[in-house]
Parts: C-alpha cells; structure tokens; sequence
C-alpha cells in the first residue's frame, strides 16, 4: 500500500535537487491513485516534460490553459508557474536541468542557451501533427521509465534530438516579452501560493491570505478567481486534502492526526471536504 516518498511530491516551489549530478532528470508516474494526482500550481528553475497516456490533461501555464488528449506532449519553461487537471487520466512527468546540455558539446551549447536565456520559448503542446516530436518524447519517456541497460544513453541522446527537431522546423517563438502587468500578477499569485506552501496547516483566514500580498480580501478574491478559476479557500483546502492522502497512503498514522495535522480543527467537515475532492471517505482512502 505504501508508495515511494520520493516520487510523490510535485511541490509548489521546488528547489530540491533533481535526480543525480551526473544524470539530473527526475521521473514521475501518475494514475488516479496516486497521492498527487491533481498536479497543483507550482513553479521551478528545471524544464519539464509531460506525456499524457490515456483521458485527458487540463494544463494551465501561467494565465494560459488548455487540454491535451493521450499521445500529446507538453513542454514547460523554467519559471513558468503551470498546474493540471486530470480527467480519467493517466500522465508522466520528466523534471530537468537545462543546463545539463551545455556540459558535453560547446557546439550544441549555443543552441541550448537561446532556450535557457529565453531568447526562444519551445512551444508548450505537441499533437500527433507534430509526430517527430511525439515519438522522440515517447522514446525519451519509455527509457526513464523502464531503464533497460544503457537508458541514460538514450535520454540524453533523444534529448539532443528533439532539440534538433524544435530548432530545424523552427517550433520555437521569438521575442516574447511578457507585459509589466502579466509579470506583476504572476509574481503576486507565486507569492500566495508559497505563503500557503509554508502555512497550510495553520487556521488561515481570507484576511491573511489577501495581505500576503497586500491586497483587500475582495480584489484578493477576484484576483485570485481570475488566475486560478477557484476561490482562495478552496485552493488551500485542496492543497490540505492532497497532503493528507500523501499522508493516509504512507504512513501508520490515525485520520484524526493526520486532519489535525494538515490544518483541519474539524474532524467531522475534515471528512465532508475530503469526500467533496475525492469521492470517498479517508477510511476507504487509506485502505487503498
């Protein structure tokens, strides 16, 4: 019933390390069993890649969403804030350092470094109209998953490649400059995010969530709605549900301190909010 520590927790605002030094990509599998199914706002310096497997994937990057079906690939910039929303789905990710490709060839290190100084922003979905991409993502993906002898090989090998294949059929943007006004809202949303991060599981109010970033709680709302399509509570009470059903399928621990734990002083609307998000009470959550 307990799953890996390690491969649970896709944070709000990573700065842990990925992987290895020497081979710094980290891989996540995810089904609606998994304890983060529902991938929460969060931002970090690494690039990410995704592929969705089966049902679909609601991706939000910074203001911008859209859906991507089974067989498409998502790619994320560093910084970029983003979230999913899975429907009947199952979806990997691959975190990365870019800047494990300016190691090994000083002629490649050009290329990689348009992307990683954002002179050129990768475009962010790939469909089977772009299936160069597609297959060399698959293959990327299939050998983290399932690392046959030599994998490493292989990954950092199809990374090239599908660089190659962004660059020569020019699947990339130029000159994109966020305006002074996205680039403030962006700003203020990872603030609140992170003040929640660190202080979920303390009895906040909507009084402290709008000062966290200097706000009235009415415009905090409508600023808040508008970035995230949810209200500022029912952001913070998803990120406690996710936390304890990391919680419930990998630890011994009661309901009742597990609740108490993530911010819940309610045992009885801990169980309601629980249900609302999953379904099912926490006592047939644990058991799974």
């Amino acid at each position: 019933r307990k799953r890996d520590a390690a491969l649970h927790d896709l944070d709000r605002n990573e700065s842990r390390k990925r992987g290895t030094y020497e081979f710094p990509f980290e891989f996540h599998h995810i089904d609606p069993a998994h304890p983060r199914y529902v991938m929460s706002y969060h931002w970090h310096v690494e690039y990410e890649l995704m592929r969705v497997l089966e049902g679909t994937l609601t991706v939000t990057l910074d203001e911008k969403s859209f859906t991507a079906n089974a067989g498409d690939i998502i790619f994320v910039h560093s910084g970029i804030l983003h979230s999913g929303m899975p429907q009947d789905c199952v979806y990997q990710c691959l975190v990365f350092d870019g800047n494990t490709f300016l190691k090994h060839n000083s002629v490649c290190a050009g290329y990689m470094q348009k992307i990683i100084h954002q002179e050129v922003l990768v475009y962010h979905h790939f469909t089977n109209e772009s299936q160069e991409v597609c297959d060399t993502v698959n293959s990327i993906f299939d050998a983290v998953w399932l690392k046959p002898e030599g994998y490493e090989l292989t990954v950092i090998g199809q990374f090239y490649h599908f660089f190659g294949i962004v660059f020569g059929k020019h699947y990339y943007l130029e000159d994109v400059h966020k305006t002074r006004k996205d680039y403030k809202r962006i700003l203020q949303l990872k603030q609140v995010l992170e003040f929640i991060e660190h202080n979920y599981a303390s009895p906040l109010t909507l009084q402290q969530l709008s000062e966290s970033v200097s706000m009235s709680p009415k415009y905090f709302c409508r600023f808040f709605s508008e970035m995230t399509h949810q209200t500022p509570m029912d952001y913070l009470n998803h990120q406690r549900i996710e936390q304890a059903c990391y919680e419930l399928s990998t630890t011994d621990d009661s309901i009742t301190e597990i609740a108490y734990r993530n911010g819940f002083n309610d045992l009885s609307y801990f169980i309601r909010t629980f249900k609302k998000y999953k379904g099912i009470t926490p006592g047939k959550y644990k058991r799974i």
